[in-house]
Formats: structure tokens, sequence, C-alpha cells
């Protein structure tokens, strides 16, 4: 008799899963009813209702992992192509004029599943010791302990975590976390999808321009000079503008 009863409390569960799951989909999910049984075999006393939703929920994540993995499988990669792109950054002089430096040494990738670049993943590295301004005493000054401190901290990262289209034609918003030194802070710039083409040897390229500002004092650039006539020598806001041209890869 508990035997009949028992077996009938499970389709009745069964039938109430029908509301909320597509049965073609839940029954050609193996892991989904394995679990099923494995809670109804242990006869845990959960309502039919609770274990419905676990269900449910079982299958969501499941279902979003599979989305996931068919991203990563159908994903393109990009690398950045350094011999067609610069790394630029301006700042004020004594407030009256600005300064132009590049980073000579760089890379970065890019990873999309879509053909517009909407959601694409961005990487990106440079190598502060190859800062450029110009001037081989000022680069040194910013090698050193008062601004980068290159020989502790040798590079300097960014991480997407978002790339947005902004409704402007070509425009996206690019969010990510930046790291100069030991600091670590969110950052959102402005990106200029300029075009996709092939080269001379067949390579699919495609170029952005980003372009943003940053605060160099909120990551650790602290240095401080005044001149006897109270100018300050180097301004706090640093401008970036950033031309790269990715390469699709094989």
């Amino acid at each position: 008799m508990l035997e009949v009863t028992y077996y009938a409390n499970i389709s009745k569960i069964v039938l109430s899963l029908k509301w909320g799951i597509n049965s073609y989909n839940w029954a050609r999910n193996k892991i989904g009813v394995c679990w099923l049984f494995l809670v109804l075999s242990n006869k845990c006393k959960f309502s039919a209702s609770f274990i419905c939703l676990n269900i449910y929920l079982f299958i969501f994540v499941q279902n979003n992992k599979q989305k996931k993995d068919n991203q990563m499988a159908t994903a393109t990669k990009w690398a950045i192509d350094p011999m067609h792109s610069e790394v630029q950054f301006k700042v004020k002089h004594l407030v009256i004029s600005t300064v132009t430096g590049f980073f000579k040494s760089f890379e970065g990738s890019l990873e999309t599943v879509n053909d517009d670049f909407e959601d694409s993943e961005i990487s990106f590295g440079l190598n502060v010791d190859s800062i450029d301004t110009n001037q081989s005493q000022r680069d040194a000054h910013l090698k050193s302990a008062d601004f980068f401190d290159a020989e502790k901290y040798p590079r300097i990262t960014f991480k997407s975590t978002s790339f947005k289209k902004t409704g402007a034609e070509e425009a996206f918003e690019l969010t990510g976390e930046l790291t100069i030194k030991d600091v670590t802070k969110p950052v959102t710039l402005a990106a200029e999808y300029g075009g996709s083409t092939k080269d001379f040897y067949g390579n699919i390229k495609a170029g952005f321009e980003v372009t943003g500002k940053i605060n160099r004092k909120e990551f650790g650039l602290g240095w401080e000079g005044v001149t006897e006539g109270g100018s300050i020598v180097v301004g706090e806001d640093i401008k970036l503008i950033i031309n790269v041209q990715f390469a699709k890869q094989a």
C-alpha cells in the first residue's frame, strides 16, 4: 500500500511540472531527470511546488550554461595589430599647455559573438617602460616612484566588463577595470567603430578609436610640483586617445 501511495505521489509531482517546463526539452535533459529521481528516491518531505520550483531553477541554470558554452564555441577572436595602432595620452603642463606622450609597447585582444561587436570581451595591456614623451629626462621621471614606478609595477592592464552601443552611429560605451600600479578602478570610455576591411594580404581588420579621461591621483600617481609662482607643473586629468586596429584570427 505504501509503495502504491509513493508512486501515486510521483505521478502527481510529474504532472505538476508540466505548467512550467517544455516537455520535450525537459525529457531530453537527462541530468535534470536524474536529479529529480534522486530527490524522490531519498523520500525527502518536500512539497510538489517546492520540488517543481527547484527543477525549474535547475533547468534554467543548465540552459544558460549551455547558451554560454555555445557562444564560446562560436566566438570570433581578434588581436591588436601593433604596427597600425597607437596609445596616446595628453596632460596639462603649467596649466597653459599640453604635453603629449605615447606607450610604444602594448598588446590586446577582442572576442565577440556578434557581427556588430556589441558585448565583446576586450583585454589590453601595456609596458610602462615604453613610455615616450619625446624628452628622455621627463620619461625617466615618469618611470620613477614619483609616478608609475615602472620597476615595481611594469604593467598597466584593462579588462572590459561591458561594451554597448550608445545609439549614435558606430558609437560604443566601453566599461572595464583599469589597473595602474596596485590600484584597480572601474572606468568608462567612449569607443568609435571605424569599420572593417581586408588588407593587402587578405587579413580582415577592424578599427576603433577609444577616448576618455582619468584622474592620475586616483591611481596612485600623486606627485605634485608647484613653481615659485604657484603654477601647477602637471595636471591631474589625463586624456586618453587610443587608436587600435584588430586583426581577425583564424
